[in-house]
């Protein structure tokens, strides 16, 4: 009698993975912020030029230019009525004392209602250094004036220092003008700095993923018998 063969086919058990459920259980990739990264290098583009050493590197060019020992900025008020110096560049220890010869002298109050350039002749009866100072042009409320001292001066000199000091009004300009573009840039830096990553409810960082297996029924009538 032939023995009966009974062939009995074992299903494969399949594994899934969240992965498998979702096409992007990995969330999407996060950016790289271009625009941040743009913005900031233009900030510090425009931050290389602080107005506080400017003026410093001015006063000393323009001593250098016309050949004086001492060179500085005058500031007046819009009403024109009181003048104050605010930078000063000389020698170590300020041998002519210009610094009390500027606040005692009246050329601070000379400056402050002069529409055009000043020249002082040196006296040494006196204790006046010779001074020479011209008119910076600036599209603020606020009058200024570059100067030089320590000798006398002429025609040429004026020239030279007029010509210096339309320069610098140009360079002070530029310089309020990149503070001021600098603060607005950060603004814009605040709105396009990159985010915190947020995972949806179907994400998951890119871990290890978690393996779901499927139970064996002991339906006979499942796909995958026992």
């Amino acid at each position: 009698m032939p023995r009966a063969i009974l062939r009995v086919t074992v299903p494969e058990i399949r594994v899934i993975t969240l992965r498998d459920l979702s096409p992007s259980a990995e969330g999407p990739a996060m950016p790289y912020n271009r625009a941040d990264v743009a913005t900031r290098e233009l900030i510090t583009a425009f931050s290389c030029l602080e107005s506080a050493g400017l003026i410093d590197r001015l006063a000393r060019t323009a001593a250098t230019v016309v050949g004086a020992a001492y060179a500085g900025f005058v500031r007046v008020d819009p009403l024109r009525e009181e003048a104050r110096a605010v930078h000063m560049h000389g020698p170590p220890g300020d041998p002519l004392q210009m610094r009390c010869w500027l606040k005692e002298s009246g050329v601070l109050k000379e400056l402050a209602v002069s529409l055009s350039r000043v020249l002082l002749v040196p006296d040494a009866s006196v204790g006046a250094p010779g001074f020479l100072a011209s008119p910076v042009p600036l599209a603020t409320h606020d009058h200024t004036f570059l100067w030089v001292a320590g000798r006398g001066f002429d025609d040429l000199d004026e020239h030279l220092l007029g010509r210096f000091a339309t320069a610098s009004g140009r360079a002070l300009e530029a310089a309020s003008g990149l503070d001021a573009a600098v603060r607005l840039l950060r603004g814009v830096q605040a709105l396009t700095a990159p985010a915190e990553p947020h995972w949806h409810a179907h994400h998951r960082p890119p871990h290890a993923p978690r393996h779901t297996v499927l139970p064996r029924s002991t339906d006979p009538g499942h796909p995958f018998p026992s």
